[in-house]
């Protein structure tokens, strides 16, 4: 048995940490500040809660980078993605999970486990000595991330992501809407019908984004800046950037055919996405914005089909903080002044939910391993995971980096002997080989 690791965090990188060190026979404290002390984005004291999407994106492990960490991620047995195929609502071709029973379970299975004790209070300072992986997330409490802007000399960065508002399902209007996931994507008609979709003709359209231009905005708290991540852009922002932009974005009706009016091609289409397992809430995707709760009520009922919508909450924009890793952290993802120190999830600055469960997993796995006196090396960039975490470890520009999603783009180029390889054929080479080094890497 060796001296245990702490681990300051209960989201997704906190408990795939957590899961992931336990497992490997190392002894684990979990320190987690909810609900004991609340932040304004959670809603419970559970593990790993969904604060935003319910979401974990593409599951094709073929063709898709995220959908390849979900499979590198099982292969090593990773925690979340176990509990998020139990609690797997139908969303085509995406990883959509049940979000409170999935979190409920992600908490019972760490509780349960004899290696991990939890700890519930606010760490408000760096520790000096032990083992430690801070995985406290986009919203780090104040006091923590001074501590650590005082550590490392660094100011962190700062940006905006978003809540997308969810919709009780009973007050859709389905005689205007209908059921269908974009291209009919999905092996079951579950998943073939995993979205409601809401459309709209060129002027209710153009009335939309003349509401959401005019619409009344939170305003910044001073000192905030907004340097928005651009996975999470509120639709206004978008709307400002041009009147089309969103009719390109999550409002194209690509591969979507009215059931009501087949002949009739929509102009716009607003998508919903179940958000339960009930499937009595739906989440309107892509919808986060920065709107005051009046003024969204107001401008989303202009949506043909959400006319009489009731909302179960609404959308909304927090500051997320992250440190500039490829400056801080070395490929073990250590801090480079305080070794003790490891530092995993979205305040490394990648996004989203897999990505930061994934370098919650790796930062647990290479602190088991040093503590069982063996070295574990970062998974090789042609992997997904180590794609990732060489991008944040020294593969980012320093001066401009920003969080980043996994994406094809991070690993290395696909030798294209023979002519250049169609989009699909070349995605394919990236898992087969990403496949085969994890694998290895594994082993």
């Amino acid at each position: 048995m060796s001296e245990p690791l702490h681990i300051i965090g209960g989201g997704m990188a906190g408990s795939e940490a957590a899961w992931a060190a336990a497992n490997l026979g190392v002894p684990v404290v979990l320190h987690e500040m909810r609900p004991q002390v609340a932040t304004f984005a959670h809603r419970t004291g559970d593990f790993a809660e969904m604060v935003c999407s319910n979401s974990f994106r593409s599951d094709d492990h073929e063709r898709n980078a995220v959908g390849l960490i979900h499979w590198e991620m099982r292969q090593a047995g990773s925690l979340v993605m176990e509990m998020a195929q139990r609690h797997r609502l139908p969303a085509g071709g995406a990883l959509a999970v049940d979000r409170d029973p999935f979190a409920r379970s992600v908490t019972e299975r760490l509780k349960s486990h004899p290696l991990i004790s939890t700890s519930y209070e606010e760490i408000t300072d760096l520790p000096s000595s032990g083992h430690w992986i801070i995985a406290t997330g986009p919203l780090t409490s104040p006091a923590l991330a001074e501590a650590i802007r005082a550590a490392t000399g660094a100011e962190a960065l700062a940006f905006f992501d978003a809540i997308a508002p969810i919709v009780y399902t009973e007050s859709i209007d389905m005689s205007v809407a209908w059921l269908q996931s974009r291209y009919d994507k999905g092996e079951t008609e579950d998943e073939q019908k995993a979205y409601i979709n809401c459309p709209m003709t060129r002027e209710q359209y153009e009335a939309f984004i003349d509401a959401l231009l005019a619409a009344e905005k939170t305003e910044f708290h001073e000192g905030e800046t907004a340097a928005y991540f651009d996975g999470c852009l509120p639709i206004e922002v978008m709307a400002e950037r041009g009147r089309e932009t969103l009719r390109h974005g999550p409002m194209k009706p690509v591969g979507l055919t009215n059931a009501h009016q087949p002949d009739r091609k929509s102009y716009a289409v607003v998508q919903l996405r179940r958000d339960n397992k009930l499937g009595t809430l739906h989440n309107i995707v892509g919808f986060q914005t920065k709107m005051k709760y009046g003024a969204q009520t107001s401008v989303f009922k202009l949506i043909p089909g959400l006319e009489n919508a009731s909302f179960a909450r609404l959308g909304g924009i927090h500051r997320n903080t992250f440190i500039n890793s490829p400056t801080l952290l070395d490929d073990r993802m250590r801090l480079k002044s305080r070794p003790h120190l490891r530092f995993a999830g979205q305040i490394t600055g990648v996004e989203g939910y897999v990505e930061s469960a994934a370098m919650g997993l790796l930062a647990g796995r290479m602190a088991a391993h040093q503590l069982l006196g063996r070295d574990l090396p970062p998974p090789p960039p042609q992997t997904a995971m180590g794609a990732l975490v060489t991008h944040i470890t020294g593969g980012a520009e320093a001066k401009s980096f920003q969080p980043m999603n996994v994406n094809f783009g991070l690993f290395p180029p696909i030798d294209a002997k023979g002519g250049r390889k169609g989009r699909k054929d070349r995605y394919k080479a990236y898992t087969d080989r990403a496949k085969e080094a994890f694998t290895e890497w594994l082993s």
